[in-house]
């Protein structure tokens, strides 16, 4: 295991769950990829559940409070990108064609963050570390190694995910990849029609063994498998699906021995 100490400007670093019932996520993601359970009191009646593997944070949740709910907002995991500056980071998405749902505001001594609308309406968050640099723990099992976004105009999303980040363009027509330093750090996809009523989100994904194996599993513990495993010809293979309470994970399953 080899524990990460800080992420380049760019790097996905931390990934956060937002449901509408928290004791029942804790229940079924500690049972499914076997993650320790360490609460974090955050006021009167709040908890901020930090998520840990060997010991090593690699990811949160939280559950959302009644005004969200009530404004409909679905359970969903949120994404984090480490930048230098939130504050320059959020006005250079601003110009770019995105929209901000959170101005730049420091999370207490931890860090601080801005929330961000790309121009075709996935949401991504902005992080500018202080204590809380992101995971500990990154690209092996149980812990998270692929960033997803599907995306209506993939070329607009193009031009504000490089305007932003620095990030380059990989993959070919059908998948884009995106890439840092020329490293592959994450994916897009075009949202299809026979897929329905998809909205424009980011999709992430958590390193597994066995992704028949871990599908069934969540299958069991109440998941609601969207895409069955599947092969990745050359990769690995690949499985999505809601959780208990409807929010979409992705698993995958290397190809290397």
């Amino acid at each position: 295991m080899s524990v990460i100490s800080s992420f380049k400007p760019g790097e996905f670093s931390w990934c956060e769950l937002a449901t509408n019932d928290q004791n029942a996520a804790k229940a079924f993601y500690s049972e499914l990829f076997g993650w320790e359970i360490d609460d974090q009191p955050m006021g009167p009646e709040q908890v901020y559940t930090m998520l840990k593997l060997k010991g090593e944070h690699v990811a949160a949740l939280y559950g959302m409070d009644k005004a969200q709910q009530e404004r409909g907002i679905p359970p969903h995991w949120n994404v984090y990108v480490t930048v230098v500056n939130a504050d320059e980071s959020a006005a250079k998405a601003k110009s770019l064609g995105g929209s901000l749902i959170m101005e730049p505001f420091d999370v207490m001594d931890v860090g601080r963050m801005a929330i961000v609308r790309d121009p075709d309406g996935a949401i991504i968050n902005l992080w500018q570390p202080m204590k809380h640099k992101g995971a500990g723990i990154l690209n092996e099992s149980n812990a998270f190694c692929w960033y997803e976004v599907y995306a209506n105009d993939t070329e607009k999303a193009k031009a504000f995910y490089t305007g932003l980040f620095g990030w380059e363009i990989g993959g070919g027509p059908e998948y884009t990849e995106w890439k840092l330093n020329s490293q592959s750090i994450g994916g897009m996809m075009k949202i299809q029609k026979e897929w329905g009523e998809v909205p424009p989100h980011w999709m992430p994904y958590v390193m597994v063994s066995n992704c028949n194996e871990t599908a069934e599993k969540a299958k069991d513990l109440g998941a609601t498998i969207m895409v069955p495993p599947t092969e990745i010809p050359g990769m690995g293979q690949f499985a999505l699906f809601n959780d208990p309470q409807a929010a979409g994970l992705g698993i995958y399953q290397s190809g290397q021995r």
